[in-house]
């Protein structure tokens, strides 16, 4: 790209037509001045990327990485499964288009016209409007003469090539002690698990489409929920990309809107009842109380406008405020301005996308733990005062939002990158944090202020150490503790897991869900599972029928091969699914999938077929589909193969030997 042409030859143009934009007072006249503004710009050579050709409306999202987690490719592509990104994504991991095109702000969003000349430059969050006047001009502009053409981009999307998971992202996870259950924001399924502490699935709400329904648990629907907090049988719910604040009543089996209008708000103020007053991407709740009754307000952390929220239960009053009534949902602290600034005033204090909550009532701390993410600092919100003090991490300058690393130390000279949650300990007066691009869990002591490194490598990964300094996580994003500090839960949430740490043996496990959900009422189906889809690449092996009986278990023997000088990624879930598509009743289930671990010997998979035959079908087809992540030992270079094997079946309803046994094989 050449240097000559930047975002700076816009502004004079583009300035005046927001200024005349701004007079209009129709549509017509706006679409008028837009498409006059085109017919001047067009021509300009100044505006022009060279060798730039394409037809038709493209979007290309185009990532400069601030934090250095986020320049590496597979962080930012579990970035994309996790924001259901359906666009293609370049990694400007040097920023080297953000300098050509002198972009100074995120977002910057740039329309091209299609001979690569530069139409319009909108910097900043809010311009939904502005951007569909601007593109639907261009349509117009350019189609009248015939420079664009209505064909399709094929774009094959990374998603449809995994297996599936039991969780998707899971964001926050929040215990409830009394009972011995957890609750799991199960974000990328777009729904909220209750389990046991042992892993039994009590309640399954919403999923695994996004929605914003209130109603009965097998109605419900969430977008992207994150924080969770319960007490007794009453579930809060940060229901993220809704922008509102929900309420899942286990004991009536209801769920229902405390706060938000289901549209993403600008008001930093509030004082609004609930679900009236607009609010902006709630990342975390907690219980707290605030002058009343125990429990009488949800602190929330607005990560959208960078502060903290809070939403009055019961009446009470904040401090340094006047009384608020029940369903009240107003601002406490953060100016909603985006800074690093502490300050004795609550309103006057700056944030940087809060993202994590943990309360400590007890004296002396009597605070709100805040993980601040952007900022990469917590922080702590006194519960007397409402003033804003540092904790760890960052630096002084209010305004350096760029103050982070991955260093053990006291107070500022500790650095985080990215935390996102945070979990106290009252029995040990210990804060844990989630480092999440840091992919390592924290411990702070909130009297000396000392932060050091608890668990993991600092390296992105999947590995059960056991110890704690040989596990590995991939951006870790909530966390809590349990039983009387013993333990701490953390939903990994890029490796798709809850893992548990024992703070006793400094050993961390694998938390087990079991997926048949125990729930008395009738759960949100989660939609037929299916076998995840395999790529066109993968290899296909049609095998000859095979003569079965009813009753009868069919063994599966499957040898697969690697290419020589590599090995299975250790890290990554490689993995076989069994499906009888249009044959559902063959297995009991729409498939049925195992994780590979082990190439050394073969892969046993056994089904016993049912003991009475459908007549309309005694000829079905079982498919096998296996996908295996593995890497060069001598190297980085890592890939991912994927096979099927299609097995036809000859159903005899007579009694035959007990199993019978057929062997498939496959060298990658």
């Amino acid at each position: 790209m050449a240097s000559r042409c930047s975002l700076s030859a816009l502004f004079s143009p583009q300035s005046e037509l927001d200024c005349a934009l701004e007079e209009a007072t129709t549509q017509q006249e706006r679409e008028k001045l837009v498409y006059e503004y085109l017919k001047n710009l067009d021509e300009r050579e100044d505006l022009k990327i060279p060798d730039f050709q394409t037809d038709g409306l493209v979007v290309v999202g185009v990532h400069s990485a601030k934090f250095p987690n986020e320049k590496v490719v597979d962080n930012i592509r579990s970035a994309v499964l996790r924001y259901d990104i359906c666009h293609p994504v370049v990694n400007d991991s040097e920023a080297c288009l953000w300098h050509e095109l002198e972009v100074s702000c995120w977002p910057t969003l740039v329309l091209l016209g299609p001979r690569g000349n530069l139409l319009f430059s909108l910097v900043g969050e809010g311009h939904r409007d502005k951007l569909t006047l601007f593109t639907d001009s261009a349509l117009r502009y350019y189609g009248e003469r015939g420079l664009l053409k209505p064909h399709t981009v094929g774009i094959k999307l990374y998603r449809d090539s995994l297996p599936p998971s039991a969780l998707s992202f899971p964001g926050k996870v929040a215990i409830d002690n009394s009972k011995k259950r957890l609750v799991i924001a199960d974000t990328g399924h777009h729904r909220i698990l209750v389990v046991s502490t042992t892993g039994q699935l009590l309640h399954v709400i919403g999923g695994p489409e996004s929605g914003r329904q209130d109603g009965d648990l097998s109605e419900a629907s969430f977008n992207s929920p994150q924080g969770v907090a319960i007490k007794g049988e009453i579930v809060y719910v940060a229901d993220t990309e809704n922008h509102l604040i929900r309420k899942i009543d286990l004991l009536q089996e209801r769920v229902s809107t405390l706060a938000g209008v289901g549209a993403q708000g600008t008001d930093k103020d509030g004082g609004a009842t609930g679900p009236q007053q607009p609010i902006s991407s709630p990342w975390d709740v907690t219980l707290g109380t605030a002058g009343g009754v125990e429990d009488n307000v949800l602190w929330i952390a607005m990560a959208g406008t960078h502060q903290i929220w809070a939403l009055f239960l019961a009446d009470g009053k904040l401090p340094k405020a006047s009384e608020s009534k029940e369903g009240t949902c107003v601002r406490w602290a953060g100016s909603g301005s985006e800074e690093n600034r502490n300050n004795s005033y609550p309103h006057k204090a700056g944030f940087a996308q809060p993202s994590g909550l943990a309360l400590a009532p007890e004296e002396p701390w009597s605070c709100l733990y805040v993980a601040d993410s952007e900022s990469s600092t917590i922080r702590t919100l006194a519960l007397k005062d409402g003033a804003v003090k540092l904790l760890v991490g960052g630096e002084r300058d209010p305004m350096n939002l760029f103050a982070f690393g991955d260093v053990d130390g006291k107070g500022v000279d500790a650095k985080l990158q990215h935390p996102l949650g945070v979990a106290w300990a009252p029995e040990q007066s210990l804060l844990y944090v989630a480092d999440s691009y840091n992919h390592k869990i924290k411990v702070v002591d909130p009297k000396t202020k000392q932060c050091s490194t608890l668990a993991g490598t600092g390296d992105a990964g999947d590995t059960l150490g056991p110890e704690f300094n040989k596990s590995c996580f991939s951006e870790p994003g909530g966390i809590c503790v349990g039983d009387g500090g013993k333990l701490l839960y953390l939903a990994d949430t890029n490796n798709h897991q809850i893992k548990v740490l024992d703070l006793a043996t400094k050993t961390v496990s694998l938390f087990p869900i079991s997926m048949d959900c125990t729930d008395s009422v009738p759960s949100q189906p989660s939609g037929p599972a299916k076998a995840p889809k395999l790529p066109k690449s993968a290899a296909k092996n049609e095998m000859p029928p095979v003569a079965v009986s009813a009753g009868q278990t069919l063994n599966m023997s499957l040898t697969l091969s690697l290419p020589e000088g590599t090995k299975l990624t250790e890290e990554a879930p490689s993995c076989w699914a069994l499906s009888a598509e249009g044959s559902e009743w063959l297995l009991g289930s729409p498939v049925v999938t195992g994780d590979i671990v082990d190439l050394s010997k073969p892969i046993s998979i056994s089904t016993k077929l049912p003991a009475v035959i459908k007549d309309s079908d005694n000829n079905p087809i079982l498919t096998l589909g296996v996908w295996v992540y593995y890497c060069m030992e001598t190297g980085k270079a890592c890939m991912m193969k994927a096979a099927s094997f299609t097995q036809p079946l000859q159903i005899s309803a007579s009694q035959g030997e007990a199993e019978v046994t057929v062997a498939l094989a496959h060298a990658f």
